[in-house]
């Protein structure tokens, strides 16, 4: 199996490359964000090892331009940071797993075996619906070129939407995977913020994507 490690501490790199090889993978290694791109992109690897704190882009940069340009091989991050926002931020950028230095290369073996076991999730990180952009990492919104602000609330429907293009979503579908299991209000709500996204996604721009299914919920129409 190969593996490519990106890494711009020598020592590190040497010593992740070294353990790999020992136990039998074929190891490639760069340090830089910009070569990270270039290689995943035009090389095939089964398990991509990226450190988040590389010479520009870093590495939630590379994982979400790899994402975005179709390629799905299984990336373990790394990290010298713990904080939980790290850890989203990385996950939301596109990585499969996530391990914070310093850590037992054991572990990290461990790690690369359980992702070579899986298929790689074909599920972009950022959504495209016509002309309507959702990045999760960036937590932002576009139409077209126009930046559009969303609540928190606002971009968890609009990405569920998204995520279901095309389908039509029950209120119930929308309350479980929007709101918590804590919410006991009534669907009503579903509407209100429906009536938010429209207000901001399609009438400022002449469009009618987010339909009313009388009596079934709502859908995102691809082709409005």
């Amino acid at each position: 199996m190969r593996v490519l490690v990106v890494e711009d501490d020598p020592a590190m790199a040497a010593m992740v490359g070294r353990g790999l090889r020992r136990a039998g993978y074929a190891v490639d290694v760069v340090a830089t964000g910009a070569d990270a791109v270039w290689t995943i992109v035009e090389t095939d690897f089964d398990v991509v090892i990226l450190d988040a704190m590389i010479p520009a882009p870093d590495g939630f940069e590379v994982c979400r331009q790899v994402r975005e340009r179709d390629r799905w091989v299984p990336v373990l991050m790394l990290t010298a940071r713990d904080g939980v926002h790290d850890k989203v931020r990385g996950l939301d950028a596109g990585a499969d797993d996530y391990l914070t230095k310093p850590f037992a290369f054991d572990e990290l073996l461990a790690r690369v075996r359980a992702l070579t076991r899986r298929e790689p999730a074909q599920r972009p990180a950022v959504l495209r619906v016509g002309d309507l952009t959702l990045d999760p990492a960036s937590r932002s919104v576009r139409r077209g070129a126009t930046p559009i602000p969303l609540s928190a609330k606002e971009f968890a429907l609009l990405q569920e939407l998204m995520r279901r293009a095309g389908e039509t979503l029950t209120r119930t579908y929308l309350i479980e995977h929007v709101w918590d299991f804590a919410y006991d209000g009534g669907s009503n709500v579903v509407d209100v913020y429906v009536r938010y996204l429209r207000d901001k996604v399609d009438r400022p721009f002449d469009r009618d994507t987010i339909r009313t299914i009388r009596g079934a919920g709502y859908r995102l129409d691809p082709q409005a």
